[in-house]
């Protein structure tokens, strides 16, 4: 059994939280959370980039000037390449960069991230995350309260409109939903706020039974 610590906003102990061992994996998904991380960051690219060959690049298809007798070098066209305004040769164009994960090595990647933030003790369940009054200076308070020095991820059952408008002006926090957040946010964050119930929400996801495990 692995044991969460159980702390309110103060920062104040409150108990454990036992999580079951065989819901763990530490032996074996390096390789399914560099795949997963890869996808995800792939995932962000725009792919909007884009340039024109020379058959797309406007101008006239007059010879630029006679084919001897001038001492240059031979020119066909001004849409060439070589010119200055002209094509460009192997240049990017819109593309999507989606990478396809199988839904287990998301699962197994997930697992194998939480695993290791908990090994590390870096996971803490967090009694209530109550921000209601909207205030980025409460928030703070609870930070420093919390001693987070260097960033740290808050996962919860659902997003609470107030508790958003006071954490999302602290850099290096994120607040996310037990459903939605994934195996490149889990390795990205120093420290991870878990309340209990998004923790059952957690526990079914290592379990596998929940289709949102990247």
């Amino acid at each position: 059994m692995s044991k969460l610590s159980i702390i309110d906003i103060q920062g104040q102990a409150d108990g454990d939280f036992v999580l079951a061992d065989n819901l763990l994996e530490q032996a074996k998904g390096e390789q399914a959370v560099y795949d997963v991380v890869v996808a995800y960051l792939a995932g962000l690219r725009a792919g909007t980039a884009s340039t024109l060959v020379k058959r797309e690049v406007s101008g006239t298809g007059a010879k630029p000037w006679r084919q001897k007798g001038t001492g240059r070098a031979r020119a066909g066209y001004r849409q060439s390449p070589v010119w200055r305004g002209g094509g460009v040769a192997f240049g990017p164009h819109p593309r999507s960069y989606y990478q396809r994960i199988p839904r287990k090595v998301a699962e197994l990647a997930f697992r194998h991230a939480f695993s290791e933030k908990v090994a590390a003790g870096t996971v803490r369940v967090l009694k209530a995350l109550d921000l209601s009054a909207g205030r980025t200076k409460a928030a703070a308070a609870m930070l420093k309260a919390l001693k987070v020095k260097r960033g740290a991820l808050f996962i919860d059952d659902k997003i609470d409109a107030m508790t958003l408008r006071a954490l999302r002006n602290v850099p290096g926090v994120r607040l996310t939903t037990a459903a939605e957040v994934h195996t490149y946010e889990v390795m990205v964050y120093r420290e991870i706020f878990i309340t209990p119930a998004a923790m059952a929400i957690i526990t079914k996801r290592l379990a596998g039974r929940s289709s949102r495990a990247a």
